[in-house]
C-alpha cells in the first residue's frame, strides 16, 4: 500500500511533514500504531547506512537461501530500505505479539500427532498485519500528509535489522528478533515514510554467552551464531522446499509438519513473554485432536477446507502430505504403516516417494512385499530411487 504526499491534513489545515517537529511526529506515529492494534511500535531512521545488506549478500552468495530464488532475484531491493523507496527517511516498526500459552516443545513428545508452528495454528498473520498496517498508514497520512508505504515480510524489506535499529529488540543468535518484553514471539511490520521522525535508541544484544537456540536445532542449521543455513532449517524444508527432503535430514524432522519452533521456544527471554491476547492467533478448534494418520488421508479439497485462511494452505496439499508422511516414518509406530501404504498410489509423485520412505521405516517386511509389486512399474524416477534405497 502506498499513499503519496498530500500536504493536507484531516482538518484541512496545511501540513508539511518535512518541517513538522520530528519528536511530535514520532510520538503520534507510535500512538497511532497502538490504536491500530499493534502490541508495540518504535522508530528508526530508514536512510542511514547499515551493514545488514552486506550480510544478506554473503548469505545469498554462499547459497544458504536454498531454492528461495526470489531472495537472489530481489537482492538489490533488499539490501537497504531506500532501495525499496528512495524518498524514505523514517521507519515505523511495529510488532504484534503471538506468544503461545503452552510450551511448543511439548508437542514433539506426541509422535503420532502433528507439530505445527505456533504462528500457523490459526489465521495467516500476513492478513492480520496488513490490515492494521494499512489502518496505521491511512491515519498517519491523513494527519500529516506524508507519503507512506507499508510492508509485511512478503515484501523485499529486511524488517529485523530495522527492528533492532528502532529498539524493538535485537537479532538473536537464531537470527530472529528477541524482545525483552515479548521474547521471540513478535510478528513484524514496517511503515516507511518520507517524514522526518525522531528515532528511538537501538537495542543492544542481550544474548551474552547463551547458546540454547543453537544447541537445540535438530538439523544443525546454524553454522555459527547469528548465521542460518536455510537449507538445513526445518521451517524452510517443510514450507519453502518443494521437492523431496534430503534423506539424511528426514529423521531429524520428527513430527514437525509445518515450521519449527525449537530455537524460538528455548529462548530464555521468553520468561518475560505473555500468552497473546489476539484471538486470531489462538489455536483454532479444528486443529484439536488431529493425528498424522488422519492428515495423511487429506485430498486437496479437504486440505483447503481444514486450513482455510491459514498460512499452511499456501504450501498446497501435496507438500503438506509429504511432510505428514515423513512424520509418520519418524513415529516409531508400526501400526501406522497401513496409513502410509494407502498413499503409495497417490497421484502425486512427491507424496508417493515420501510414502515409500515412511513405509520402509515402519514395516520392513511390508515394504519388501510392496517393492516387489510396485517398483518396476513406478513411472517417476525419484520414486523408483526411493524404492531402491528403502530406509537406508
Amino acid at each position: 500500500m502506498e499513499l503519496n504526499s498530500a500536504r493536507q491534513g484531516r482538518t484541512g489545515a496545511s501540513v508539511n511533514p518535512m518541517t513538522a517537529d520530528p519528536q511530535s511526529l514520532a510520538t503520534r506515529a507510535r500512538a497511532l500504531a497502538l490504536e491500530a492494534g499493534f502490541s508495540t511500535a518504535r522508530i528508526a531512521r530508514a536512510d542511514e547506512p547499515w551493514d545488514a545488506g552486506d550480510r544478506l549478500r554473503a548469505f545469498v552468495e554462499a547459497g544458504r537461501h536454498g531454492s528461495m530464488d526470489w531472495m537472489a532475484e530481489t537482492l538489490e531491493r533488499r539490501v537497504h530500505p531506500t532501495a525499496m523507496w528512495a524518498q524514505a527517511k523514517s521507519a515505523v516498526v511495529v510488532g504484534l505479539d503471538y506468544g503461545p500459552d503452552t510450551n511448543p516443545l511439548e508437542a514433539l513428545t506426541r509422535t503420532r500427532e502433528p507439530a505445527i508452528s505456533v504462528y500457523a495454528q490459526n489465521r495467516d498473520y500476513h492478513d492480520v498485519m496488513k490490515k492494521r498496517l494499512k489502518a496505521l498508514a491511512r491515519a498517519f497520512h491523513a494527519e500529516t500528509g506524508a507519503g507512506v508505504k507499508v510492508f509485511v515480510d512478503t515484501a523485499p524489506l529486511m524488517e529485523k535489522p530495522l527492528a533492532q535499529r528502532s529498539g524493538l529488540g535485537w537479532q538473536g543468535k537464531h537470527t530472529n528478533l528477541v524482545s525483552r518484553s515479548f521474547g521471540s514471539w513478535l510478528f513484524l511490520g514496517v511503515m516507511l515514510t518520507e517524514a522526518e521522525l525522531a528515532p528511538d535508541a537501538p537495542e543492544a544484544d542481550h544474548c551474552g554467552s547463551c547458546r540454547a537456540c543453537l544447541d537445540i536445532c535438530p538439523t544443525h542449521a546454524f553454522p555459527a551464531p547469528y548465521q542460518l543455513d536455510a537449507r538445513r532449517c526445518i521451517s524452510y524444508l517443510t514450507i519453502e522446499h518443494k521437492g523431496p527432503v534430503a534423506r539424511e535430514l528426514r529423521p531429524l524432522m520428527g513430527n514437525r509438519i509445518y515450521g519449527c519452533d525449537d530455537c524460538l521456544a528455548v529462548c530464555p527471554w521468553n520468561k518475560f513473554a505473555q500468552a497473546s491476547a489476539e484471538i486470531a492467533f489462538h489455536p483454532r478448534g479444528s486443529l484439536t485432536g488431529l493425528t498424522l494418520a488422519g492428515l495423511s488421508t487429506l485430498d486437496d479439497a479437504a486440505f483447503r477446507a481444514l486450513f482455510t485462511a491459514s498460512p499452511v494452505k499456501r504450501i498446497g496439499r501435496d507438500r503438506f502430505v509429504r511432510n505428514v508422511l515423513y512424520a509418520l516414518g519418524n513415529s516409531r509406530a508400526p501400526e501406522l504403516a497401513r496409513a502410509v501404504a494407502d498413499r503409495l498410489e497417490d497421484d502425486s509423485a512427491l507424496v508417493r516417494g515420501a510414502a515409500v520412505w515412511a513405509l520402509a521405516r515402519l514395516d520392513a517386511r511390508g515394504f519388501e512385499a510392496e517393492r516387489t509389486a510396485r517398483a518396476a512399474s513406478e513411472p517417476d524416477w525419484h520414486v523408483r530411487q526411493e524404492w531402491a534405497l528403502g530406509a537406508s
